[in-house]
């Protein structure tokens, strides 16, 4: 059968599905429906076409034109963007497999991956779930009961409670007893949500409130759990499979510490620094796991491993995980391969003993977010996408991704895009292999973690393998740090009279200005402005005199002074840098630099340069009115045009309550004629599964509250006006 195109699409967007029918037998599987989107999506795609087994793809409206879409073999509309009108739609989602006759339903992860209704509903429907049994998910779908059922495998616990009384008096009791600091966590959930650390008493009311909203919003459930918080430790899991006929084995583990809000980013197998019988232990623990609650299928038995080397149970996962690309790369097998063949109820197919690990994975996590603004997700137009090469001679370079150049993210899904998967014989390697890989990736529109995932797996400490759940925290200043291009260009301190390359403000301008200079050989038309696109406090006029001479005023606070560059069909020479700071005279010392060539690749030019004798190539891409510049591991941009066109927001309600991102008000925290403190919570606003809590930014009174629950608000709107405490 073809593709169902767009003008002859079905939807489902007014059904409600079929009654249910006698489950058969199980049976081959032809034909699979994803319920899912994104980067799974096209995963599961790939493998079931690579077995013969054609594939339908669901979609929302605002996925129309998707990656996954376009992959699948036929592709079915289920209803409106919002998840809860399509993908959450399990009415939409059975009568879409029922009308394409497909034969089972893969769920991916996220969604309703774990939700065991679905898993029921598909069987009532004469559909194979290719995932565990319902009885399974109810079991570890609630925390707490989870908690219990680990209780009576002897699986270690960390100490808490995961009761059914949810009264503030209650968990405030029992914080008080296994003491601060605590970890609320939603007992049905996953992936951070309705996740709070607790530091003391006092926080308790609002952190089970915030925590309870959330899980009510991510899972329709706002019961919660109390464990002791573990100052850190390491978050290790262990991949299980088991078939029908009461088989189980572990293939290896993944170390997982490296998180934030308490989702992870970098992940890696095997986890570093375990002793084989460390290893050992938990994999037992994990399949011991499995097996008392009748496991069929993939999941991933999830621990924390404090500094002594304890391992402590903390949540079973009933699906395939995000990050089982680096498992199936040490191990040389294909888990979504192992999922079809056991929901058609084959054993599995290897045992335990000959399961072996070769080599060393990791995993990076591509998210649409801003880490500079405290990991805001973003949405946008992708202007520009560019791959890393898929293999080398000795490195394996694997790209999961759920995007395409011309998409548009939305705010209405998990904001990550793709992962960027590498396997190399050691960890050092691979480190090595992920950063080239990570350099070698581009994406033009909305921001994203990519230059952040760099400076993370490039840390020293990540390097040393001293990995804890809050490395994150730990390291955040040097990892948010803007790091200058390598290119060496030698700076004399009239001072002391020696050289010196510490002055990081000077070498970065330099160097763009260098940059900047070069592509504007081959660009038509005059410069008029640009500007870097870094933080207000300084600002960089270039004005063109007759296409020949360019002059750069560079304005920081207390500093105005001009240098020059001129160039001319064989090379380039910064003639004068000099720059007051901290009463410091810096100049830069005269540096010839000859373009070599220019090649077209990716839709940019690749520029070799020679700085002194040694040679240097870097990229300009221009996309969308910006110039992107990347050299080696390091990425830059800035704007070439009307200055006033790219400026930041200054205007009347700059200091005001503004929406950080584009998301739906699902709390509000104040009224109109309330006094608030600065920093105060006024409004909570839901966008990519997270909640996110605006606040007020002084002391004043509320004059007006500008939306209601459940309104969308767009990024930048002012949200609450505020009457400031005169």
């Amino acid at each position: 059968m073809s593709k169902i195109t767009d003008d002859k699409v079905i939807s489902l967007a007014n059904n409600t599905g079929d009654s249910p029918t006698a489950l058969n037998e199980p049976r081959d599987i032809r034909r699979i429906l994803i319920a899912n989107r994104g980067e799974i999506a096209c995963r599961v795609i790939e493998t079931a076409q690579k077995m013969g087994i054609e594939t339908i793809a669901i979609y929302s409206e605002a996925d129309r034109m998707a990656k996954h879409v376009k992959m699948a073999d036929h592709a079915i509309l289920v209803g409106e963007a919002p998840a809860v009108n399509s993908y959450l739609n399990i009415a939409r989602i059975i009568k879409a497999a029922k009308t394409l006759e497909a034969d089972a339903i893969h769920p991916g992860y996220g969604f309703l991956s774990e939700n065991a209704a679905f898993a029921e509903a598909c069987l009532e429907n004469d559909l194979i779930f290719i995932g565990p049994p319902s009885s399974a998910m109810k079991a570890m779908s609630s925390k707490s009961d989870a908690k219990s059922i680990m209780e009576q495998a002897h699986v270690p616990l960390i100490p808490g409670y995961h009761g059914d009384d949810n009264s503030l008096e209650t968990l405030t009791a029992t914080a008080n007893q296994i003491g601060y600091p605590i970890l609320l966590k939603a007992a049905l959930g996953g992936g951070g949500k309705g996740m709070r650390i607790v530091e003391s008493a006092h926080e308790m009311a609002d952190a089970i409130a915030s925590a309870k909203r959330e899980s009510t919003a991510a899972f329709g459930d706002d019961l919660l759990l109390i464990e002791k918080y573990l100052v850190d430790p390491r978050h290790i899991e262990v991949q299980v499979f088991a078939d029908q006929y009461g088989n189980a084995v572990y293939l290896s583990d993944r170390d997982c510490s490296i998180q934030r809000r308490h989702q992870k980013i970098v992940e890696e197998a095997p986890a570093p620094n375990l002793s084989e019988s460390l290893r050992h232990a938990m994999g037992n623990a994990a399949v011991d796991a499995a097996k008392a609650i009748g496991y069929i299928g993939a999941g991933t038995v999830e621990f924390l491993l404090d500094a002594s080397g304890q391992f402590y149970f903390m949540e079973m996962n009933t699906r395939l995980q995000v990050e089982h690309p680096v498992t199936e790369l040490i191990t040389g097998q294909d888990l979504v391969e192992w999922q079809i063949n056991i929901a058609r109820g084959n054993p599995l197919p290897i045992s335990q003993n000959k399961i072996v690990h070769q080599g060393h994975a990791m995993e990076v996590r591509i998210y649409a977010e801003d880490p500079s603004q405290d990991f805001l997700p973003s949405s946008g137009h992708i202007h520009h996408l560019s791959e890393p090469e898929k293999s080398s001679e000795h490195t394996i370079v694997r790209v999961d991704s759920g995007i395409q150049q011309g998409d548009t993210v939305t705010s209405h899904y998990d904001p990550m895009l793709s992962k960027l998967i590498v396997w190399a014989s050691t960890r050092k390697t691979a480190i090595i292999a992920l950063s080239q890989a990570l350099a070698d990736y581009r994406l033009i529109g909305p921001a994203t973690n990519i230059d952040y995932l760099q400076r993370v797996i490039n840390h020293p400490a990540f390097n040393n393998a001293d990995l804890t759940t809050h490395f994150i925290e730990h390291h955040q200043a040097e990892l948010i740090s803007d790091h200058a291009p390598g290119i060496e260009l030698k700076v004399t301190n009239n001072t002391d009279s020696k050289k010196s390359g510490n002055n990081s403000d000077l070498l970065t301008i330099s160097k763009l200005s260098l940059f900047a200079a070069i592509s504007s050989i081959h660009r038509e038309g005059k410069f008029t402005h640009w500007r870097l696109n870094q933080p207000s406090s300084q600002e960089i006029i270039v004005s063109d005199s007759h296409g020949e001479h360019f002059q750069f005023v560079f304005q920081f606070p207390g500093i105005s002074q001009p240098f020059s560059n001129t160039y001319t069909s064989t090379g380039m020479q910064i003639q004068l840098v000099q720059v007051a700071s901290n009463d410091q005279h810096c100049d830069l010392a005269a540096q010839v630099i000859h373009l070599l060539s220019i090649t077209n690749t990716d839709g940019g030019n690749r520029y070799q340069i020679e700085v002194n004798g040694q040679k240097e190539h870097f990229t300009h891409i221009e996309s969308n009115e910006e110039q992107h510049i990347y050299y080696q591991t390091w990425h830059d941009n800035y704007f070439i045009g009307n200055d006033t066109n790219h400026v930041h927001l200054h205007n009347e309600e700059e200091n005001q309550a503004i929406a950080p991102l584009n998301g739906i008000i699902t709390a509000r925290l104040c009224q109109p004629g309330d006094n608030v403190d600065k920093d105060q919570p006024l409004l909570v606003i839901e966008a990519m599964k997270m909640e996110y809590t605006v606040r007020a930014p002084y002391k004043g009174t509320i004059s007006k509250i500008l939306f209601a629950l459940g309104d969308q608000v767009d990024h930048g709107e002012l949200l609450v006006r505020i009457d400031p405490e005169k």
